[in-house]
């Protein structure tokens, strides 16, 4: 087996761009049809794409799938789980 063939540890940044995307679309509660008319792929393709991201992940299912994602910063929802940076201060003001 070719160093290549060894999978990454899941949730260590395994995922493809276009995997990360579907990640984002399924977080949105697309089905995996309405992901392959949004991406102009098949379903098919989008149902592989899916197979290979549990398995990545080590989820078993959309709705775990879901909280790896939150938990692992990989999607935002409405502001929940955004990591955002807090606001430096100048000195001299206030906060």
């Amino acid at each position: 087996m070719a160093s290549d063939d060894i999978s990454p540890v899941p949730g260590q940044g395994s995922l493809s761009d276009r995997e990360l995307q579907i990640v984002e679309l399924v977080a949105s509660g697309l089905t995996n049809q309405e992901i392959s008319e949004k991406l102009e792929i098949s379903k098919r393709t989008v149902d592989n794409h899916i197979s290979n991201i549990l398995t990545k992940t080590a989820t078993g299912n959309r709705v775990a799938l879901f909280r790896w994602a939150l938990q692992s910063g990989k999607v935002c929802i409405d502001e929940v789980n955004c990591c955002l940076l807090p606001e430096a201060k100048v000195e001299g003001q206030e906060a």
